[in-house]
């Protein structure tokens, strides 16, 4: 199969928007949000034994929601593979039951492992889709109870989501230095919104795909009827959801730019408050010790014998 194609973003960017839009395309398969890469790369070092690595797919409910069978994804698996190359094995066989050749990936909470992805995938392409941080935050911090995990290192506030959005951005831009533009390609979200067409043919130039009209036709296909926080999937791209300068409280305004407002700027956002006081690098300080707490507490269970215990074999 030809290279895989991630999308990246911070929370509430606009990836799934993105994700189903691709999808849509005859030749490319992207689900939902996978969640099990970074489990399955820790789990498993460099080389996994095939049957171990089976018997982890049986407990991962991502391939239950993906209506995928582990013994679909089995022929796939040999001795010798890499970690990269069992997981992409997965996606092979997502991609295959749906008739298409390729397949990618859409998962926000990837954007605190993009070193993973490029050391375990190292022929993938990366579409990074970058939002005004502020319309985010306000997506973010709206969205129901119970629809994201909260660990304690999720944010509750707009500027700790200002911390999040900061963090993330720079790590895909560093990303794309890295790996350079032949396989990194930032898009911006109000531009995917206001041009839909024209942005989605740079997104297929890129990944050598064929543009087709057809992946515009999302709203009266998409199934978000168990997703409250998806909703404006029924409609087609809309410019204007989310305003920060209208729906945005001042004072978090000015806190969110008090941490964030350098790349705000960079990035070419108006920002009207301080674009940084010792406040927003000491919130940016903590931010950053939470989630590489939550990172770290989260690898130690993942490679102790409390993983399968707390993950049975799915019927």
């Amino acid at each position: 199969m030809s290279a895989p194609l991630l999308v990246l973003g911070v929370r509430r960017s606009g990836t799934t928007l993105l994700r189903v839009m691709l999808d849509r395309n005859s030749a490319l398969a992207i689900p939902d949000e996978s969640y099990f890469i970074p489990q399955l790369a820790r789990r498993h070092g460099r080389r996994p034994d095939p049957v171990e690595f089976l018997d982890d797919l049986r407990r991962v409910p991502t391939l239950r929601d993906w209506a995928l069978s582990p013994d679909a994804v089995a022929p796939r698996l040999r001795p010798g593979m890499t970690t990269g190359e069992a997981i992409a094995a997965v996606y092979e066989a997502y991609a295959a039951a749906r008739g298409k050749a390729r397949w990618g990936d859409k998962t926000p909470m990837y954007m605190e492992y993009l070193s993973l992805l490029q050391e375990l995938l190292p022929d993938a392409r990366f579409v990074h889709l970058i939002r005004d941080g502020r319309d985010a935050a306000l997506s973010f911090l709206g969205m129901p109870e119970g629809v994201v995990t909260r660990t304690w290192a999720h944010p509750r506030t707009a500027p700790d989501f200002a911390c999040q959005w900061r963090r993330e951005v720079l790590a895909g831009r560093a990303l794309g230095r890295r790996v350079g533009a032949e396989r990194y390609l930032e898009l911006r979200y109000e531009a995917l919104v206001e041009g839909p067409e024209r942005e989605l043919e740079r997104v297929c130039a890129f990944a050598g795909l064929r543009y087709e009209p057809a992946m515009l036709g999302y709203a009266d296909e998409v199934d978000v009827s168990t997703k409250p926080h998806q909703q404006s999937l029924k409609r087609p791209p809309t410019p204007g959801l989310r305003n920060w300068r209208t729906a945005m409280a001042t004072d978090d305004e000015r806190a969110f730019e008090a941490v964030a407002g350098d790349l705000l700027a960079e990035l070419g956002y108006e920002t009207r408050a301080a674009r940084g006081d010792i406040g927003g690098r000491l919130r940016r300080a903590r931010y950053a010790a939470l989630t590489t707490g939550w990172k770290g507490a989260a690898y130690a269970l993942q490679r102790s014998p409390l993983w399968r215990s707390r993950h049975p074999p799915l019927a």
